[in-house]
């Protein structure tokens, strides 16, 4: 199986990175007799970059594959709005409904403007038949959102409730 070029960067990237992090962390020249609570800590990944891998195996459909760094980036960035979309689509792909409306719920109780949480509760919610909850989520999409890429299919799945 090939990889894409994005993802091979990727990879290469956070490699990179876990090497330049082990290099900086033996530099030192007397450890300390107690590491501290931060220190005895593994790194933190990037969020950026977990959530760009996210959304690239969600590009591939490799749905199950993009949770763990979506949720990697959410755990140091709560409302990063790449991880959400990734995380929120892979688990409505998956038909994991009341997760998705879990995880989305979360963000908005963090971020109460965050969109596409919004957009993809929506969406979970309307897999678990629950149309007046996707109704309300869809609005509140648009009205964060009017001109974001899905809000035309948004627009028209609302006038058929109207």
């Amino acid at each position: 199986m090939s990889r894409s070029p994005l993802l091979t960067a990727l990879a290469v990237a956070l490699v990179v990175a876990a090497f330049a992090s082990a290099a900086t962390t033996k530099k030192k020249k007397k450890p300390s007799p107690s590491p501290s609570p931060a220190a005895a800590q593994s790194v933190a990944p990037d969020p950026a970059q977990s959530a760009a891998l996210a959304q690239s195996l969600v590009a591939q459909k490799r749905y199950a594959e993009a949770e763990a760094p979506a949720m990697a980036a959410l755990s140091v960035d709560p409302t990063h709005e790449v991880a959400v979309a990734a995380l929120g689509q892979s688990l409505v792909a998956q038909k994991k409904y009341d997760e998705a409306v879990q995880r989305m719920s979360s963000v908005i109780g963090a971020k109460n403007d965050a969109a596409y949480a919004y957009f993809w509760r929506g969406q979970a919610y309307n897999g678990k038949k629950q149309a007046d909850r996707m109704v309300s989520d869809f609005e509140t999409f648009l009205k964060l959102m009017p001109n974001a890429p899905e809000a035309p299919t948004v627009r028209q799945i609302l006038a058929g409730f109207r």
